[in-house]
């Protein structure tokens, strides 16, 4: 995913006739972070992973150096930015799944390490499943996972044991996707007759594993596209009101979600029922 975005900065920003340098930087302490900035061997700056707490940003705006955002924390007011609304898109997935007839609906968010550092994306993602599922008068479940196909595959496995009614799940984690469809199977869940999965993913991802995901497409292009945009912008004038600009995408239907399958006992009955011989008198 990340490389998508890199991709797409890149392809943007040489149209305008400007040069990409890629510092893989994590803090504000990493030595190409602070080569870059210290020694202005740019001009401007986007930052990309941002998390809740970043003393990279703190560290740019301290500088006044020129940067944008992709993505956003609670210092959005000092820079520009692009940002999906993933709270929003979490909760559209749960209502979409509620209004297939779902109530034991899971969330499988991104690694234990991802979260706990602040990263933005899982920390709204996580809200906005759990504030829309309280809205709904259900109860919410969920699961942080691995990155990985394995972590994919044990994240079902603990979810089926939590609530083995479990009938669907909203997944931000892409990377484990293809490990959830194999968990799924291996519990006998067939997607989607017996079992739903809806997320927000980039659609390369979705469309990938079979069926394909019913998602949220993470438009990366435009969003790469929007960063260099304000960059510029920025550059040009430094003196104007930071721009921010929030997207969220529909939900594109494809093939993991259908209607939740019958409970056991609860179907109407279709026949009468067999009564004695009654003589009833008018």
């Amino acid at each position: 995913m990340q490389l998508a975005f890199v991709g797409g900065v890149a392809e943007t920003a040489a149209a305008h006739g400007y040069d990409l340098l890629l510092a893989p930087a994590g803090d504000q302490d990493d030595p190409s972070f602070r080569r870059m900035v210290d020694e202005r061997r740019v001009d401007g700056v986007i930052v990309m992973e941002i998390r809740r707490e970043d003393d990279r940003v703190e560290r740019l705006a301290e500088a006044g150096f020129p940067f944008v955002a992709i993505g956003r924390n609670h210092r959005a007011d000092v820079s520009g930015w692009v940002d999906l609304d993933f709270a929003g898109l979490a909760g559209g997935c749960v209502q979409h799944l509620a209004d297939l007839g779902h109530r034991r609906i899971a969330f499988v968010n991104r690694s234990e390490q991802l979260f706990n550092s602040g990263y933005g994306f899982a920390r709204l993602g996580d809200e906005g499943y759990t504030e829309t599922m309280k809205k709904l008068l259900l109860t919410p479940r969920t699961y942080l996972c691995g990155d990985d196909l394995a972590s994919g595959e044990r994240v079902v496995e603990r979810i089926l044991a939590d609530d083995p009614a479990t009938t669907s799940l909203v997944t931000l984690n892409e990377a484990a996707l293809e490990g959830v469809y194999r968990g799924l199977t291996r519990n006998g869940r067939s997607v989607p007759r017996d079992f739903s999965v809806v997320g927000v993913a980039a659609s390369p991802w979705a469309e990938q594993v079979n069926p394909p995901l019913t998602a949220a497409d993470i438009p990366a292009k435009e969003m790469s596209r929007v960063a260099v945009d304000l960059m510029l912008r920025r550059l040009r004038t430094p003196d104007a009101p930071p721009r921010h600009v929030l997207l969220k995408p529909l939900i594109t239907l494809r093939g993991s979600t259908g209607r939740c399958p019958s409970v056991p006992g609860s179907e109407p009955e279709t026949d009468l029922p067999d009564f004695p011989d009654i003589d009833l008198d008018f």
